[in-house]
């Protein structure tokens, strides 16, 4: 048993708990490396959709300053490794293409920051999705945490898993900047669906 089964058989009944997590869509992950893309509200957003992940570990890029703080072993013990957000990190880059071709799956928040308490479709959308899923001719699953403005613990916190969106559907145009971009917008328009869904059925506010 690896580090993380371990670390993960022990954490992710206890984040499950405090976070009231209820899993929808957990099939839809796929078996092999793939793109799990979600809408980004907390800082605790990996935390809740690895613990999600029924014991697949999640990779994630974050930015390099958290590796300097007491919560640095939290985050690796996660799977998280650095990125500089301050310019163009070609290494983590390759990196997050070697993970997801080697099988893994990587999380990716398309909105880059954190947008509370805020509609989604209103909040910008970085280009990065797409430029993975084009190298790495991955799926991309649309993930939305749904809840009430913000992933807090003691409040329901629900992870839907949208079915995966095929490396075919997307117009690649060669893979430019412009459709990364385009890709990474289709992406975040089926995770709104999938929050929107919910408020149509009467269910949480806004994730």
């Amino acid at each position: 048993m690896s580090f993380y089964d371990r670390f993960y058989r022990i954490f992710s009944s206890f984040v499950r708990h405090l976070y009231r997590i209820e899993v929808i869509g957990a099939e839809n992950l796929p078996a092999e490396g793939a793109i799990l893309a979600a809408n980004h509200t907390a800082f605790s957003d990996p935390i809740v959709l690895s613990a999600a992940a029924g014991g697949r570990q999640v990779r994630y890029m974050a930015k390099k300053e958290l590796f300097g703080t007491p919560l640095a072993p939290l985050i690796k013990a996660l799977g998280a490794y650095p990125v500089d957000r301050g310019g163009s990190d070609v290494t983590s880059i390759r990196r997050t293409i070697s993970l997801v071709e080697g099988g893994e799956l990587v999380g990716i928040f398309p909105q880059g920051h954190r947008f509370p308490w805020q509609d989604p479709r209103k909040t910008p959308i970085k280009p990065g999705v797409g430029m993975i899923a084009c190298h790495t001719r991955a799926a991309v699953v649309p993930v939305c945490i749904r809840n009430k403005g913000k992933t807090r613990a003691f409040h329901r916190n629900t992870v839907v898993f949208g079915k995966p969106i095929p490396y075919e559907d997307f117009d690649w145009q060669g893979g430019s900047l412009t459709a990364y971009r385009k890709a990474s917008e289709k992406v975040f328009g089926r995770i709104c669906d999938l929050l929107e869904e919910r408020l149509e059925e009467g269910g949480e506010a806004r994730a």
